[in-house]
């Protein structure tokens, strides 16, 4: 479980460009075959969580342009 948790607090400072180019590298290894199931479930939940690091990003970015948006409305 250390290694989850270190994994997660290593993931949260992870930039978004960082976490979308290791997920498409992720994907890439996964559709190219030829790992075993032990490396691709590592290989698959490794992409779960960079995926929700994307997400967090994402997320984050549409909270502060509705904010903006919002304020800028506000101003009329």
């Amino acid at each position: 479980m250390a290694k989850t948790d270190e994994a997660a607090s290593g993931d949260a400072a992870l930039g978004y460009e960082q976490a979308r180019d290791e997920l498409i590298d992720v994907v890439r290894r996964l559709e190219a075959g030829g790992t075993s199931l032990e490396e691709s479930l590592a290989l698959w939940e490794r992409g779960e969580e960079l995926a929700k690091v994307c997400r967090r990003w994402l997320e984050g970015a549409r909270a502060r342009l509705d904010a903006a948006l919002a304020d800028q409305g506000e101003g009329d």
